[in-house]
């Protein structure tokens, strides 16, 4: 939600009078519209806003049947929808209902959850760069499996799944802790300043210990990067009831965080307890993030990408920010999933390096672009 401040020596810089279209602008000259010209809006139009969900959902959905079909044996999307509606015992559909299945049910999953919590994570810092890493839930869980691997000699992911969680709360508590007691107005920042040093110190950690024990290092590499395949049901089941109930408190928290947008003092002014808002919403990222990473590994850039193109899609209205993430996140990483899939047969590239390569051309667009705007 932008500010509007009036500069200093003038005297109507700061002046706001009511527009005609219900919109608040400063004093000066009116721009006129040209007859039959559509009233501008900071998203899209009410119409294009019912069919906007059933665009997303078909995508969706044709994104997961391409994802069921796609591999080292290509299925044909007619089959794979017989073999969805019955299960004929053929090797379509185990394959299609033992081995993709879990994999694109899961990259829905972890990317609605991660899209999500880099809305919230945006909201509550008014940081358009911070993404769900930066309260170090990356870094505590990379080391919680590190440690998991090289001191309890965990290796399969039904195992290390929970120490990886564990780690990924963890180190958003010690955040959460040591910027809790900051001054209004100066708690995004300290945010930001506290995720990044537990960050470099858990990654220091990590490497030290990867360093001298080869072993652990040679299972964890594959973790840390971010992939979804044989990752089983047993990542999936164990990650959606905290994702579940992260998105539920993400979503009740909609006109909060538009409020919140407005300043910390503007908010409190409305009757918004600002620190339950920052807790309720700390504990949805906690929740959203902590569950994803240990059942993927780190994926960046969904959290950052996903929030900035829906914004420019949808405007700055949290509400419908929030919901459309959902299918958002799910869209980037199936896409992801399945070029992984196809740059590289019969092999192929982890999802979490394909985000990579997808969203960093992405982010310096969306920079570029804000920059031409702003000009």
């Amino acid at each position: 939600m932008d500010h509007i401040s009036g500069g200093a020596g003038s005297g109507q810089a700061g002046a706001l009078e009511a527009a005609p279209d219900g919109e608040r602008r400063p004093d000066g000259p009116r721009t006129v519209e040209p007859p039959g010209a559509r009233p501008r809006t900071g998203g899209l139009r009410r119409g294009k806003r019912f069919a906007a969900p059933a665009v997303c959902l078909a995508l969706v959905v044709l994104l997961v049947l391409i994802s069921l079909g796609v591999g080292a044996r290509g299925i044909p999307l007619g089959t794979v929808a017989r073999v969805l509606l019955h299960d004929d015992g053929s090797p379509e559909a185990i394959i299609v209902r033992q081995l993709r299945m879990p994999r694109t049910v899961l990259a829905v999953v972890v990317g609605a959850a991660l899209a999500l919590a880099g809305v919230v994570m945006q909201a509550i810092t008014r940081n358009p760069l911070a993404e769900p890493g930066i309260v170090g839930v990356n870094a505590g869980a990379s080391f919680a499996v590190v440690v998991a691997i090289a001191g309890f000699h965990v290796t399969g992911v039904s195992g290390y799944i929970w120490f990886a969680f564990a780690g990924a709360v963890l180190a958003a508590l010690v955040v959460h802790t040591l910027t809790s007691g900051a001054a209004r107005g100066h708690h995004h920042t300290r945010l930001v300043l506290a995720g990044a040093a537990l960050s470099a110190s858990l990654g220091a950690c990590t490497g030290i210990i990867t360093m001298f024990n080869t072993s652990a290092f040679d299972s964890y590499r594959f973790w840390v990067v971010g992939a979804l395949e044989n990752r089983g049901t047993e990542a999936l089941t164990a990650a959606v009831p905290f994702i579940l109930v992260g998105t539920l408190i993400a979503l009740a928290l909609g006109p909060s965080l538009n409020a919140l947008a407005l300043g910390d003092e503007t908010g409190a002014a409305l009757g918004l307890r600002v620190p339950w808002v920052r807790a309720a919403g700390f504990l949805s990222i906690m929740l959203l993030c902590g569950a994803s990473t240990a059942a993927a590994g780190p994926i960046a850039f969904v959290g950052l990408v996903v929030p900035h193109v829906l914004r420019l899609l949808l405007g700055p209205d949290l509400r419908p920010l929030l919901a459309f993430a959902l299918p958002g996140g799910a869209i980037l990483l199936l896409v992801s999933d399945i070029a992984g899939r196809v740059i590289a047969p019969p092999g192929e590239i982890e999802v979490g390096i394909v985000t990579a390569f997808i969203g960093a051309p992405a982010l310096l667009w969306l920079v570029v672009r804000r920059k031409e705007v702003a000009a």
